[in-house]
């Protein structure tokens, strides 16, 4: 395992393992908050696994994409996934990733969520991050440092969550569906159309989207065409590209949904020149 200015080669990275064992002695340091920089490459996956500290996972540039057992997490630069110990998860990246994770002490912030979930980072969080980052090596009880890492804490618990995560169902008849969706997000057929594929009654398949996923067959959809726009609007894909690729009748009705659920417009996604 390379760590040359923090970067994981991709054949390196396939391993949660391997990972862990590079930053493991993290666990064991003493400080509230440690922050580790870590760059990965287009393509690299980090094989599930888990830590003993919370993490507060941040790409300050590039998209990752986080599963865990209740879903998948879709991860743009303005966002951070909050990560409770002991949960095992995977990273896969879409391009370059530069990952700056937050490791927490369990009893420096008992307040923070107990669930994974995407928070919304400021611009003070996030330059407060990539200067943490600096004081690998810990710091002392009572320095500029320690307090610095908790106004981070402080920072934490103001950012708002994000709708960003996509449960996936396990029921055999409704994860057909799913995956379908997953393999073409474009499609517009019904829930009615979609019962006779599952082989299950239209009222059975809407029933399963909700106990599977706690969303509705329409809420999950969208949803999972939100991630996907994401994705491609970080590959520098026009607005209204994405809008037809999605299925959206018109890119303004792909802009009224966006706005909606993330309170800005798709173009703030794009990469920044």
């Amino acid at each position: 395992m390379s760590s040359n200015n923090g970067k994981i080669g991709s054949i390196e990275a396939e391993t949660g393992e391997a990972y862990t064992s590079a930053v493991s002695h993290i666990d064991l340091m003493p400080q509230p908050v440690i922050a580790h920089a870590r760059d990965l490459a287009d393509g690299d996956t980090i094989l599930p696994h888990s830590h003993a500290k919370a993490q507060l996972i941040y790409a300050s540039s590039g998209v990752m994409v986080v599963t865990t057992d209740t879903g998948a997490f879709f991860v743009p630069p303005q966002y951070a996934i909050w990560m409770p110990a002991g949960i095992v998860h995977r990273i896969n990246t879409r391009g370059p990733l530069a990952m700056r994770t937050l490791y927490v002490r369990s009893d420096a912030a008992p307040d923070l969520p107990a669930e994974v979930c995407v928070l919304k980072v400021s611009r003070l969080l996030r330059e407060l991050v990539l200067s943490a980052v600096e004081f690998t090596d810990g710091y002392a009880e009572g320095s500029a440092q320690e307090r610095m890492m908790l106004v981070i804490l402080d920072q934490l618990r103001l950012q708002p969550t994000a709708p960003l995560a996509l449960a996936m169902p396990r029921e055999n008849r409704v994860r057909k569906v799913a995956e379908n969706l997953l393999s073409n997000p474009a499609d517009n057929r019904r829930l009615e159309d979609w019962a006779q594929v599952a082989g299950a009654s239209a009222r059975t398949l809407a029933r399963l989207f909700q106990s599977e996923t706690g969303m509705s067959f329409r809420t999950w959809r969208q949803q999972l065409r939100l991630q996907k726009a994401l994705e491609l609007l970080a590959e520098g894909r026009p607005v209204t590209s994405v809008a037809i690729d999605l299925g959206y009748e018109s890119p303004s009705a792909f802009i009224a949904m966006f706005r909606r659920t993330l309170g800005a417009p798709p173009t703030q996604y794009l990469p920044q020149s």
